[in-house]
């Protein structure tokens, strides 16, 4: 009887903990899976017929539509650089560097995965549509008033995911055989300029 009662414990103490750790893999994944540069983060694989089974599980969970990773990627961020939980409450500067792809775009959505209703029907804005100024750089501002310049609003009372989408990225040296850029040393900042 002694050993049945182990053998339970030992089962139910293996059970937790296997499914606590898939279910983490599958929320955050790992170094092998995502790849991170600053506050932003992207699933390597996704939209890949050879996705490896997490990020499969992630992508059925979160219920993303990935593009195929040779046409682009998408980088998600909750944090800003200082990993404080983007918050509509406060302001922050996306400052941004033309990257190595054809088009790219950044949006703003909330905690539930929805567009930030607006008055000003504004959720996004692509690489066209920014002014590069004399220092090299794109910036918007993110925050729930109007401000000069480009404005991305980021509605009230909510947590904030930004979303960017780097779209054809052009193949550079050094680059992995897939044809795929690596963009994590020039992905945008998310700076928090008040609160």
């Amino acid at each position: 009887m002694k050993h049945f009662f182990y053998f339970i414990i030992f089962s139910g103490l293996s059970l937790i903990m296997g499914l606590g750790s898939a279910n983490y893999f599958i929320d955050d994944g790992f170094a092998l899976i995502v790849s991170r540069g600053g506050p932003w983060q992207t699933w390597v694989n996704a939209g890949s017929s050879s996705a490896d089974p997490y990020t499969r599980a992630h992508i059925a969970v979160t219920g993303q539509l990935p593009i195929t990773s040779a046409s682009g990627l998408t980088y998600f961020a909750e944090h800003d650089e200082n990993g404080d939980a983007l918050s509509s409450d406060c302001d922050y500067e996306i400052i941004a560097r033309p990257f190595n792809a054809v088009w790219w775009t950044i949006a703003a959505y909330d905690e539930d995965g929805n567009l930030i209703p607006n008055r000003a029907g504004r959720h996004a804005f692509s690489s066209q549509g920014l002014t590069i100024l004399p220092d090299g750089t794109q910036r918007i501002a993110l925050a729930p008033k109007a401000r000069p310049g480009h404005w991305l609003p980021s509605g009230e009372d909510k947590y904030i995911t930004l979303v960017l989408r780097i779209i054809r990225p052009l193949v550079v040296e050094g680059s992995e055989e897939d044809g795929r850029s690596d963009q994590t040393d020039t992905l945008p900042e998310i700076r928090r300029t008040a609160c």
